[in-house]
């Protein structure tokens, strides 16, 4: 290849990339905006117990995970980062961050892969770390099942012993409503390799959501032994689930209330 065509193709290639930038930044700002809305607007969103979460030093955000596209991930984010003046990380399935725009919106927005150690890493800063530890389970069960917490993976809890970090829990209500889960393609979620493809709603539907924060469980004394350490997270896992559980079954009256 010529030099002179060297050049054109470098900035071509230039050129693309530029675009694709471009493209990509103002598919962030629309969703960004869609956010802003959905939250304001179209959710009519009340947020309680924000005093709950420690003005400083590391802590764990653990919200129940619901709706069939885990939109309550992004909305919980949402509210947090605009009421708290803290640094903070979501944990989330790795497979997030290869959807397009969505996965580049989160990791800008400090998503980081469900890790176990990344999860130590920042609380081991003093950062907030928001976690669903349902995982994709949350997000499969149909709608019958709504609003009945899945067992939970208790990375979280190793992670807070580890650390000594105080244990948030958080009852997200209204994503069971807007994002029902009434089938799932699983053929298509092979296709796209993805953990499930459901069938819902395909524009969230305006259902009132009630985000609400209870007061911190203090983690316990980190043992010295490892096998210990291990039955200590379990147990504070277990506290934590049915105190996310009971959060969630009370909220859930206090939102029909509120409708």
């Amino acid at each position: 290849m010529s030099e002179s065509k060297a050049d054109v193709v470098g900035i071509a290639g230039g050129d693309l990339r530029f675009l694709r930038g471009l493209l990509g930044s103002a598919g962030e700002d629309a969703w960004e905006r869609l956010l802003e809305w959905f939250v304001d607007d179209w959710f009519r969103l009340d947020v309680l117990g924000l005093d709950n979460v420690p003005a400083e030093g590391p802590a764990v955000l653990v919200a129940n995970h619901s709706g069939a596209w885990g939109l309550d991930a992004f909305v919980l984010q949402k509210v947090l980062s605009r009421s708290l003046r803290r640094r903070m990380h979501t944990l989330a399935a790795p497979f997030l961050f290869r959807l397009p725009l969505l996965g580049a919106y989160a990791a800008k927005k400090g998503a980081v892969p469900s890790d176990l150690r990344a999860g130590m890493t920042r609380l081991a800063d003093g950062e907030l770390l928001v976690v669903f530890p349902e995982g994709v389970s949350g997000l499969e069960k149909p709608f019958r099942d709504r609003y009945r917490l899945q067992p939970f993976n208790p990375g979280f809890a190793v992670a807070a012993v580890h650390a000594g970090a105080p244990v948030v829990p958080v009852s997200v209500i209204g994503a069971e409503e807007s994002v029902p889960k009434v089938g799932e393609l699983p053929a298509l979620a092979r296709l796209l390799d993805l953990p499930s493809f459901p069938l819902t709603s395909p524009f969230p539907l305006p259902a009132k959501w009630l985000i609400t924060i209870g007061e911190p469980i203090a983690p316990p004394e980190r043992p010295r032994a490892a096998g210990a350490r291990a039955a200590a997270a379990r147990r504070l896992c277990a506290e934590v689930q049915v105190a996310v559980q009971e959060l969630v079954d009370r909220e859930r009256q206090r939102r029909d209330t509120l409708v």
